[in-house]
């Protein structure tokens, strides 16, 4: 009986930091420039393990509510920023390490420029972090992303 209900409480104890090992949340990301917080970005699970991530809240000192997606050429073109879906279509890597998974398959826009990228989020620091690599073809760039919720 006591070891049973020692490894309830172990299973238990773990949950909170595995389910951490995934993009769901709140995150904040930083400017690449400045070193300043940019952005505010929620990922959910839209359903059969596709993540979807939506811009929430800008926090550049020079955002504006009511700017719009100009550089966007999809249905995204003229949406307002604030509540844009950035990210579509990621999916969990299948045959990755557990204890390192990473979601890819999906896009990423940028709507400064209105460009999509391949996308791929990988969990890091137990979840803390999240690191975001957009890229076209052999060149891109990784951003790390701060975990607020």
């Amino acid at each position: 009986m006591r070891q049973a209900v020692a490894a309830i409480v172990l299973v238990a104890g773990a949950l909170p930091a595995w389910a951490q090992m995934t993009p769901e949340g709140l995150w904040r990301n930083i400017d690449d420039k400045t070193g300043e917080a940019k952005a505010e970005i929620r990922i959910r699970d839209t359903g059969g393990g596709v993540l979807t991530g939506v811009l929430e809240k800008r926090l550049l000192k020079d955002a504006k509510p009511d700017d719009v997606c100009d550089e966007c050429s999809d249905d995204r073109k003229g949406k307002p920023i604030l509540g844009l879906e950035i990210i579509r279509g990621a999916k969990k890597a299948e045959g990755k390490e557990p204890s390192q998974p990473v979601w890819e398959g999906g896009k990423i826009l940028d709507p400064e420029n209105g460009r999509n990228y391949t996308l791929r989020m990988t969990p890091v620091e137990g979840g803390k972090k999240l690191e975001v690599r957009g890229s076209i073809g052999p060149f891109g760039r990784t951003q790390t992303w701060i975990r607020i919720q």
